[in-house]
């Protein structure tokens, strides 16, 4: 009894001394009642990436767009709310920064740009966006991914169905490590970092259980692994460049890091050439999976495809490659992108945490809570689109009910948004644009009757994407 009523008045003396919240200002909901889990299960459940989720749906028609909750481990606020989440995303290092699980660390590094913030984000984030914009417009990139999607659709030719999600992998990590590594996609190094990739992937959302045999343990694992390969590349290119000289080698990004930002630590490359890789590649993708999916059940969306790019081949001479005046002819199909992005749902939500107390309209942001700005909530709101679980393309167009494009990026942000834009959203449209141009106007497909995407919360496909696939009317390959 004397032990419960010191605990009791040391209890009382903790809690007088935590800043006093405004209680009543606070969003409706529920804390759940898993000790520190609280609804993170919930949240996680696995759903269709083209819906809500049964989470999500619930306390929205419950509690509203915006509410309370306690997830990975703190008390959280949960918005599906567009305004609320522009506002989140554009005071990023003022009113919230990044933070991701401690256990997310252990996959991506401690110099990852997912969990870096301030003026080391800042100085990484610069240097991927160098290599971004120098490459997607480069004939040398174009080259490289046009030659891959060709590649890949030639080894097509005597199969009636192929698994195009894990197809699509290989081909978009193909580019990358061409791109950034200078490896060639039949090198062994090259189906080591796809499997090891693969592993990565599947630690984000596992329970962190550093022990053999778990997928959070194979996770740390794979990206040991994937660090000792990039720095024996990068040992490798120093001897190298001693040996020939610099002249004599063919410049990639890895070379870009290793000549020009001499201020970056080894952990820092480490992490910008990996974050690269990751999102080069399992991004792209999703997307260009989202994609196929999704124009597989829109017949009318694949014709309209086929005639804009049968039209940018008509003004080809025959076996010319693509360059990027064709991708900008590409309208339609960044319509096509860009819806699918909205409905599948790449990124369903962001990690933030309040820096300190905000108040937004009549709510009470507390200091150190977790913010999740939840993407698929306002993908799905039927106030900002009209029937939002239509795939409909034409939505994106300037003659629709929008004004501008402009006007639908302020309500779709599969990408996040602010200073944490991903820096990697236009190289994926050139990877996606090239490839639809070779695939629709040389294949048709069709899927299982119960395949979709699903998330977990990242993307996958409930059968891998499994497409029956024949050769197309006056098909060609260059």
């Amino acid at each position: 009894m004397l032990f419960g009523l010191l605990g009791s008045l040391l209890l009382m003396k903790f809690l007088a001394k935590l800043p006093a919240k405004p209680q009543n200002l606070l969003p409706a909901g529920t804390m759940g009642w898993l000790p520190f889990f609280g609804e993170t299960l919930a949240f996680l459940k696995p759903h269709n990436s083209n819906s809500l989720g049964t989470y999500l749906q619930d306390r929205c028609l419950r509690y509203g767009m915006v509410f309370k909750s306690h997830l990975f481990g703190s008390p959280a606020i949960v918005s599906c709310d567009v305004e609320l989440n522009l506002f989140i995303l554009q005071n990023e290092e003022k009113l919230f920064q990044a933070y991701y699980p401690k256990a997310m660390h252990g996959i991506l590094g401690n110099y990852s740009l997912l969990v870096v913030s301030g003026d080391l984000h800042k100085k990484l984030r610069s240097i991927i966006v160098r290599f971004i914009n120098s490459s997607k417009s480069q004939p040398k990139f174009l080259g490289c991914v046009e030659n891959l999607v060709i590649s890949m659709i030639k080894s097509w030719n005597d199969l009636t169905q192929v698994s195009f999600f894990k197809e699509a992998k290989r081909m978009t990590l193909s580019v990358m490590v061409k791109s950034v590594l200078n490896i060639e996609p039949n090198e062994p190094i090259a189906v080591q970092i796809l499997e090891d990739f693969e592993t990565y992937m599947k630690g984000f959302v596992s329970l962190p259980i550093l022990f053999p045999g778990t997928s959070y343990y194979k996770a740390v694992k794979a990206r040991e692994r994937l660090s000792s390969i990039v720095k024996n590349i990068i040992e490798e290119r120093v001897v190298g460049k001693r040996e020939v000289g610099e002249e004599e080698e063919e410049e990639v990004f890895l070379d870009m890091i290793m000549k020009k930002e001499e201020n970056l630590s080894e952990e820092e490359k480490l992490s910008i050439v990996l974050d690269i890789l990751l999102g080069g590649y399992e991004t792209t993708a999703t997307l260009m999976s989202l994609v196929v999916y999704f124009i597989c059940h829109q017949p009318h969306v694949l014709q309209q495809l086929k005639e804009e790019h049968q039209a940018i081949r008509q003004d080809k001479k025959d076996g010319e490659p693509l360059n990027w005046e064709d991708y900008k002819k590409m309208e339609f199909t960044y319509h096509v992108t860009c819806e699918a992005m909205r409905c599948g749902n790449v990124v369903k939500f962001v990690h933030r945490k309040a820096l300190q107390d905000v108040k937004y309209k009549d709510i009470l942001i507390p200091s150190g809570w977790k913010v999740f700005p939840i993407f698929t909530g306002v993908h799905f709101d039927q106030s900002l689109h009209d029937k939002p679980h239509e795939f409909n393309p034409w939505r994106w167009t300037v003659t629709y009910i929008y004004n501008q494009d402009k006007e639908m990026r302020k309500k779709v942000t599969p990408f996040g948004g602010g200073a944490r834009l991903c820096p990697g959203a236009e190289l994926a449209k050139v990877v996606i644009g090239f490839s639809l141009h070779h695939i629709v106007l040389n294949y048709r497909w069709k899927t299982k009757a119960d395949e979709s995407p699903l998330a977990y919360p990242y993307v996958e496909f409930r059968r891998g994407l499994i497409l029956e696939i024949e050769p197309a009317a006056n098909r060609y390959i260059l």
